[in-house]
C-alpha cells in the first residue's frame, strides 16, 4: 500500500472515530421513569366533573392585575371533553385552552397514547396589554360555554360539534373563540371575535400562541430533537427555525403567511390563517434547548401570531391542524413542507415525487412494509441497472489490467513519476477509463440521498414490525446489549451485522488491487460499526441492496458470456475520456515544467537560479 492510500485510509479512520465518539455523547435514551413520559391526560379528574375550586387570591390585588376581567378570574375550571376516532381532546374554559390532545392511532415507544400537548397551562391562548397597561394572559380568565349543558361529546360522522367560549364584559364587549371539531379529521377551526372592545384592546391586537412545542414520542430523545424546529412558510417560501442549528432561533417573520408549524419527528402541530394566504402580518417565534443528565435532549418552540385589532367587531380565523407527519394528510392542508425529504432543489424532488408514490403503490399490494422495502429496493435497483452495470464492467476491465500495472509498479518501483506516466499509457492503451466506474456511483449518489431521507421519515415504518427479532423498522434492531456504551454503540444490530458482511464480500469480488486490500476489511467493520445505530428499515434496505449487486457482479464475472480480454481491449476502439484527458494534461503540464504530481517522487526539483534540465546544461563533447 503506497503512503497515499496509508494518509486516505488513515483519515477516513479518524473521521468515523470522531463521529462515533460524538454520538456516544449525543445519544442518550430516555429512562422510562423520566418526567418527560408522563401526559397531561393522566393529571385530568374524570369526564363531566369539575375540577375543584382555584383558592380566591386578595381581591384588590386581582383588580389590580386583571382591571375589568378580574370578575373572570374568580371562578372554577370546567374541563370539556370532545372525543372522535381519531383523537381524544380537552379543553379548559380557562383561555378556551387546549389542554389535551391524544391520538387514537399512534402510541409512543412505551406502549402509551400518543398525547401531544406539553404545556400544563394549555395552548391556543391570547395574550395581549390593554390601554391602561394590564398584560392579559387568557388562561386566568373563566370562559363561559354557550347552549351547552354537558362537558363530554362524542362525534358522528354527520355534521361538526361547534363549542362557543365567550367572556361576556357587558355593553356588547365580547371575546368569543368559537371552536369547530370534525369526526374525521385531524384538525380543528377556530374563530376569534373580538367585539366592542376599543377602549380595552389597543390597535396592535392581540397574540394568538403556541407555547410548548410537542411532547416527544421516540426512545431516543437526541433523534427526536434533531427532527424538533419550527417551519413558517410565507407566500409559498418556507423558513425553518431550528434551535440546534440557528445561532438565534428567535425570529419575528412578517409577510402573507401560509402557516406556523411546531413538530417533532413524525407530529407536528400547525397552524394556518384563513382564509388561506391572505393574513398579511407577523408571527414571532422563539426556543428553548433542555440538556437533561443522563436524558438527553429536548427543544421547545413557541409560536405567536400578531393579530391586529382594528375596531369593533372583528372575527379572525385559524385553522389548527395537531397530527401525524403522514404526507398524504399534510399535503391536503398545504403542510408538506413540515415533512423532511431532504435538500430542497435536488434531494426532495426525487423523494416527494418519485419514491413516495412508488413506497405507496407498494403498500397497496403488500400490507408489510418490510416486504416493501425489500421490492422497493428491487425497483430501485433496476431502474439503476444502467448505471451500475458500466460501474461493474469498469471494475472488470481494471481486474484484467491489475497483473500488467503490477508488473510496471516492480519494474519502476523507485521511480513513482515513470510508474505513474507508464499506467496512464496502458489505460491509453487498453481504452480504460480509471475513473469510469466512479462516474455513475456519483451520479447514484442524489437517488440514495432522497432514499435516506424518505426512509427515514416515513411515518409508516414508525412501530412497523417486519419479522424475527425485528420488530419496528423506525429505531435500529436490537440483537442484544452489550450492558456498556463504547464510542455510542450499546448493542448489536443484526441487519447492521448482516450489510457489513455483504459489503464485505462485495468488495472482495471487485477490488483486485493489492494496494486496496486493508479497504476490503476496514471498510464493512466501520460501516457496520456506524449503522449499529441507523433505524432497521434503512439497513434492511441496504442489506437487501448489496445482496443484489453481489449477485449482478457475480454473473458478470462468472456466468457472462461477453466477458472481454485483454486483446479484445487492445482492439476495440480507442475514446479518451473527459477525466482521462484532464489526468493526461496535467500530468503533461507538470513535466514540462520539471515538478510532479502529488504523490510522485523522484522527479527534479528546480531551484532559484539554477536549472537542472537536460537542455539547459546540455553535455560537453569529449575531444578525439
Amino acid at each position: 500500500m503506497d503512503r497515499n492510500s496509508i494518509i486516505g485510509l488513515s483519515l477516513i479512520t479518524v473521521l468515523i472515530l470522531i463521529w462515533l465518539v460524538y454520538m456516544s455523547y449525543q445519544e442518550v435514551p430516555i429512562p422510562k421513569n423520566t418526567p418527560a413520559d408522563t401526559t397531561q391526560v393522566a393529571q385530568l379528574p374524570p369526564k363531566d366533573t369539575l375540577a375543584a375550586v382555584v383558592q380566591k387570591p386578595d381581591s384588590a390585588a386581582q383588580a389590580n392585575k386583571y382591571g375589568v376581567f378580574t370578575q373572570f378570574t374568580e371562578q372554577m375550571e370546567t374541563l370539556y371533553t370532545v372525543e372522535t376516532d381519531l383523537y381524544t381532546a380537552v379543553f379548559s374554559s380557562k383561555g378556551a385552552a387546549l389542554k389535551s390532545w391524544t391520538l387514537k392511532k399512534f402510541k409512543k415507544w412505551d406502549k402509551k397514547q400518543v398525547q401531544l400537548i406539553a404545556a400544563k397551562e394549555g395552548e391556543l391562548y391570547l395574550n395581549f396589554v390593554t390601554l391602561d397597561a394590564k398584560a392579559i394572559d387568557s388562561r386566568d380568565l373563566n370562559f363561559q360555554m354557550q347552549g351547552k349543558g354537558k362537558t363530554s361529546f362524542k362525534l358522528s360522522k354527520d355534521k361538526p360539534l361547534v363549542l362557543d367560549f365567550v367572556i361576556d364584559l357587558g355593553n356588547n364587549r365580547k371575546i368569543i373563540k368559537s371552536v369547530s371539531f370534525y369526526a374525521d379529521k385531524y384538525h380543528i377551526d377556530q374563530n376569534i371575535v373580538v367585539e366592542n372592545l376599543d377602549e380595552i384592546i389597543p390597535a396592535r391586537g392581540y397574540n394568538l400562541v403556541w407555547e410548548k412545542g410537542l411532547n416527544y414520542q421516540e426512545y431516543n430523545s437526541v433523534d427526536e430533537s434533531s427532527n424538533a424546529e419550527t417551519i413558517v412558510q410565507m407566500n409559498g417560501e418556507v423558513e425553518e427555525i431550528n434551535a440546534e442549528k440557528d445561532k438565534s432561533s428567535d425570529k419575528s417573520l412578517t409577510g402573507i403567511i401560509d402557516f406556523s408549524a411546531v413538530k417533532i419527528k413524525y407530529f407536528t402541530a400547525a397552524i394556518i390563517p384563513q382564509p388561506w394566504q391572505k393574513f398579511d402580518g407577523t408571527v414571532d417565534i422563539e426556543s428553548d434547548t433542555k440538556h437533561h443528565k443522563n436524558e438527553g435532549v429536548t427543544e421547545s418552540y413557541t409560536m405567536s401570531f400578531r393579530v391586529p385589532y382594528k375596531g369593533g367587531k372583528q372575527t379572525n380565523g385559524f385553522q389548527v391542524y395537531i397530527g401525524p407527519l403522514d404526507y398524504n394528510i399534510v399535503d391536503d392542508y398545504g403542510l408538506n413542507a413540515t415533512i423532511n425529504l431532504g435538500w430542497r432543489f435536488l434531494i426532495r424532488p426525487i423523494g416527494e415525487y418519485f419514491m413516495l408514490p412508488i413506497f405507496r403503490f407498494i403498500h397497496k399490494f403488500v400490507p408489510n412494509y418490510g416486504v416493501v422495502i425489500i421490492l422497493f429496493s428491487l425497483i430501485i435497483k433496476i431502474l439503476l441497472h444502467p448505471l451500475s452495470i458500466t460501474q461493474m464492467k469498469s471494475a472488470q476491465k481494471m481486474q484484467l489490467l491489475t497483473p500488467e500495472m503490477e508488473k510496471i509498479r516492480a519494474k519502476y518501483k523507485d521511480d513513482q513519476s515513470t510508474q505513474q506516466k507508464e499506467i496512464m499509457k496502458l489505460y491509453s492503451q487498453y481504452g480504460i477509463n480509471p475513473a469510469g466506474g466512479c462516474l455513475p456511483l456519483f451520479l447514484q449518489m442524489p437517488i440514495l440521498f432522497a432514499l435516506w431521507a424518505v426512509l427515514r421519515s416515513a411515518i409508516e415504518l414508525r412501530q412497523a414490525p417486519f419479522m424475527w427479532w425485528i420488530t419496528d423498522l423506525s429505531v435500529p434492531d436490537r440483537v442484544f446489549g452489550f450492558g456498556f456504551s463504547f464510542l455510542g454503540i450499546s448493542h448489536l444490530s443484526g441487519l447492521a451485522l448482516l450489510m457489513g458482511i455483504t459489503m464485505f464480500v462485495q468488495q472482495k469480488m471487485t477490488i483486485t488491487d493489492p494496494r486496496q486490500k486493508a479497504m476490503v476489511y476496514m471498510m464493512p467493520v466501520m460501516f457496520t460499526f456506524m449503522f449499529a445505530n441507523f433505524p432497521s428499515g434503512l439497513n434492511l434496505y441496504y442489506f437487501f441492496f448489496n445482496l443484489l449487486a453481489i449477485s449482478q457482479q457475480f454473473y458478470i464475472n462468472k456466468l457472462s458470456k461477453n466477458k472481454p480480454t485483454l486483446a479484445e481491449l487492445k482492439k476495440s476502439p480507442k475514446k479518451e475520456g473527459w477525466i482521462q484527458k484532464k489526468m493526461r494534461e496535467a500530468q503533461d503540464l507538470a513535466e514540462s515544467q520539471g515538478r510532479t504530481l502529488p504523490g510522485q517522487k523522484g522527479s527534479p526539483k528546480l531551484s532559484s537560479g539554477s536549472s537542472t534540465s537536460p537542455k539547459a546544461n546540455p553535455p560537453k563533447k569529449r575531444k578525439k
